[in-house]
């Protein structure tokens, strides 16, 4: 099985340094997010950042190290309406997808989150945020393919894509086998669904398995009041691994953990470990 984490949970450094720290730590793969790792890396200069030179001296580097990148973070909104603003996150997303190819990373990550937008009805249930959404993925999903990577989208409990249902919806609009799930099983989670997770989990992997293509792995804990559960590493929590962890197995999908530090990243990789052994 393949455990991986987000390179910019590890202990500052370069790129190259930080893959050292995450293989020292037992980790075969790596999630990054280029603007939270390389200095000076802005978002809205991706286009002209992500360049062939970069391609290569990040490929060099995980070849360096003899690991993987199993997603390439590009978590911009895409439910936009028309105009500058959106052209602008289109030709960040059209870099990013470019640039996984000429790097060899087959995944390209987002979400959709809906703060800051304003419609009729409540979000993130609306239907017109979903459309919304919609619009804009069909335009980025013939890049992908045209690339030849994935695009893979979040479901996220309050965002648009918020359900498993909605997610199986999405997959079926878009038309696309370019279009790939990222399933979180914390991050589907609203507080009351936090004290029994299982049903959810048990639904996604119904519903999303066969286009799956990385699983996010954390753990959570319920505080009284909240609207949703608090991530935190995994086995610090009260999360059930048993059906990802099968799940993972039976699909040989990489797995890469969020919301560590580099003091405890270790004990919940091998906390992992010890539960798909105990399959």
């Amino acid at each position: 099985m393949r455990y991986g984490i987000r390179l910019h949970d590890t202990a500052p450094g370069t790129l190259r340094e930080r893959l050292s720290f995450a293989k020292a730590q037992g980790f075969t793969c790596a999630h990054i997010a280029l603007s939270k790792l390389l200095p000076g890396f802005k978002m809205t200069d991706a286009p002209a950042l992500l360049t062939p030179a970069l391609s290569a001296s990040v490929r060099d580097d995980f070849a360096s190290q003899g690991m993987d990148c199993a997603l390439l973070g590009c978590y911009l909104q895409l439910a936009r309406p028309a105009g500058e603003d959106l052209e602008r996150v289109l030709s960040i997303y059209r870099a990013h997808l470019r640039f996984a190819a000429e790097t060899g990373i087959s995944l390209v990550g987002t979400e959709t989150p809906a703060n800051g937008l304003t419609f009729a009805d409540p979000l993130p249930a609306s239907e017109e945020a979903y459309q919304l959404f919609l619009s804009s993925l069909k335009k980025v999903l013939p890049w992908a393919e045209e690339y030849g990577v994935y695009l893979g989208v979040e479901p996220v409990f309050c965002d648009i894509i918020a359900t498993p249902a909605r997610a199986e919806r999405l997959l079926e609009d878009a038309h696309s086998d370019a279009l790939r799930i990222i399933l979180d099983g914390v991050n589907l989670l609203s507080n009351e669904a936090g004290l029994n997770p299982d049903p959810v989990i048990g639904d996604a992997i119904r519903r999303l398995g066969d286009r799956v293509s990385l699983l996010h792995m954390k753990d959570y804990r319920l505080e009284e009041g909240a609207f949703r559960p608090v991530s935190i590493a995994c086995g610090t929590g009260r999360m059930h691994y048993d059906r990802l962890l099968a799940f993972a197995k039976q699909r040989d999908l990489p797995m890469t953990l969020e919301d560590t530090t580099p003091a405890n990243a270790a004990a919940a990789r091998e906390f992992l470990v010890a539960a798909a052994a105990s399959l």
